[in-house]
């Protein structure tokens, strides 16, 4: 006789609990290397940028503090002096982490990046005992704002090579409203600071981050070559003073792309020195590219060229702008004393929207370095080229001034659409000391830039062939962070 046994019940309960034991542990294993490796991921920050690092250290490693009041100066600086031994092996970055951090101005090291964390801001210290004075540049023989010297930038840079200041877009505050009011009184002993200066470098990028109220220009790169300024977005109130965007001055090899920038003065100012100091320094911007800007600046340019354009401006080339409520399109300031030049300019695919003028140039820029300039000393302006561009709601389409006995000439415009606001001026182009051709331009230009016909639409130049500084290719570096 066959016999047949049941389980026992309590037998059977025991192995469903101890069933659902063991899947509850596989879950938590499971949700505990997930979580293992979310945070792994969150650990390690990666970026892009022309150079990568072997060393790391964040500036809480050196007493930095993030809580907005701590002074962070000397944390930034022993910093910086530390990781500058790994300059010949491998370089280093600097991270800084969520916080305010409080600092006045210090310097940077070669073969070093400076990383901003997106809910990182750099806090511009309103002391001026922070900032220390520095010589004015020779090529300008003084400060802009005083005679004499000049107090450093926030972040600066001398001398250097392969230096990178980049971020998740973290910001830079340099709380300029102190500044403006003192600029404003003539209260100003010394020139101000700017938010980020470079001299004397190669090979510097400065990407992904947010500039806010610089105390007068932020970015500006000079004496320098093979220079990227990329994916960074500058907000300044339209009425502060000379809170230029980006100011690249006596450089070579220089991209400036990818930016958002509303400015109380140029958005981009391309210089080269002042007066007879630029002119005895003697060393031109030339060799940059600027492209897919946008410009909000309603009392002054997009891209300005000059003033201070005594060693001379070439080969500039801007396409893929979007200007919105600014000055002027494309601006260039010059005067008798300057010397130098501004040639081989090359504009296209510029969209304007609400502006005074679209082409202005100007041969009486005053606000000299001193009266020691040479009234002998005239400026060489030729070889401007603007194309496929349309404008609306614009005042007044070009205002175009040379210097009598110093025409400015080979302008070239085509293809070219200005739409008008309801009650223009009655004079659309007023032209003295200029001569060049135009084609396809509305409305009529004037007769000194002579209509070639629809027919013989002239190319306007662009070049084709590329800079070196378009063939400078980035890398996928990383910072895997110490603490939480």
């Amino acid at each position: 006789m066959k016999m047949e046994f049941s389980p026992n019940p309590c037998t059977k309960v025991e192995g469903l609990k101890r069933a659902l034991v063991l899947v509850i542990l596989v879950v938590m294993m499971l949700a505990i290397g997930g979580e293992s490796r979310r945070r792994e991921h969150q650990d390690v920050i990666r970026y892009s940028a022309i150079s990568c690092r072997a060393y790391s250290a964040s500036v809480t490693e050196f007493g930095g503090v993030g809580d907005g009041i701590t002074l962070n100066t000397m944390a930034f600086q022993a910093a910086i002096n530390y990781l500058s031994q790994f300059e010949a092996q491998g370089g280093s970055q600097l991270f800084v982490p969520p916080g305010r951090w409080l600092t006045g101005s210090f310097n940077l090291t070669s073969h070093f990046t400076l990383y901003l964390h997106r809910d990182a801001v750099l806090l511009a210290s309103q002391d001026e005992g922070d900032w220390p004075l520095i010589d004015p540049l020779p090529s300008y023989g003084r400060g802009r704002d005083a005679e004499g010297g000049r107090y450093g930038s926030l972040v600066f840079g001398t001398n250097l090579t392969d230096v990178i200041i980049t971020g998740d877009n973290g910001t830079i505050d340099g709380q300029g409203e102190l500044w403006w009011k003192k600029f404003r009184g003539g209260q100003l002993n010394y020139t101000r600071p700017y938010l980020i200066e470079i001299m004397y470098s190669d090979k510097v990028q400065i990407s992904n981050l947010t500039l806010l109220d610089s105390p007068s220009w932020n970015v500006h790169p000079v004496y320098s070559s093979n220079v990227i300024v990329q994916g960074i977005t500058i907000l300044a109130p339209t009425d502060s003073p000379n809170t230029d965007g980006i100011n690249p001055d006596s450089c070579t090899n220089t991209k400036i792309e990818d930016c958002y920038i509303v400015s109380g003065d140029d958005c981009v100012a391309v210089k080269s020195g002042w007066d007879e100091y630029g002119i005895a320094y003697g060393m031109p911007t030339k060799q940059l590219v600027i492209r897919r800007l946008t410009c909000i600046s309603p009392t002054s340019a997009v891209i300005a060229l000059g003033s201070e354009m005594s060693g001379g401006i070439e080969d500039v080339r801007a396409e893929d702008i979007l200007a919105i409520n600014s000055e002027s399109g494309v601006r260039i300031k010059t005067a008798i004393g300057r010397g130098g030049y501004v040639k081989d300019i090359y504009v296209k695919g510029m969209t304007m929207k609400t502006m005074k003028w679209v082409f202005w140039m100007t041969g009486n820029y005053g606000s000299h370095a001193d009266n020691n300039y040479d009234p002998n000393a005239l400026p060489l302006i030729q070889n401007i080229n603007y194309r496929d561009m349309v404008a609306e709601n614009v005042t007044m389409a070009a205002r175009l001034e040379g210097i009598p006995g110093d025409p400015f000439t080979g302008i070239c415009i085509s293809n070219v659409t200005i739409g008008l606001v309801e009650k223009p001026k009655k004079l659309q182009w007023n032209c003295t000391d200029v001569t060049g051709i135009s084609s396809d331009v509305v409305p009529q230009p004037c007769d000194a830039l002579s209509d070639q016909g629809p027919q013989k639409l002239p190319a306007c130049n662009f070049p084709e062939e590329s800079l070196s500084i378009d063939e400078v290719e980035a890398q996928m570096c990383s910072y895997k962070r110490k603490h939480w």
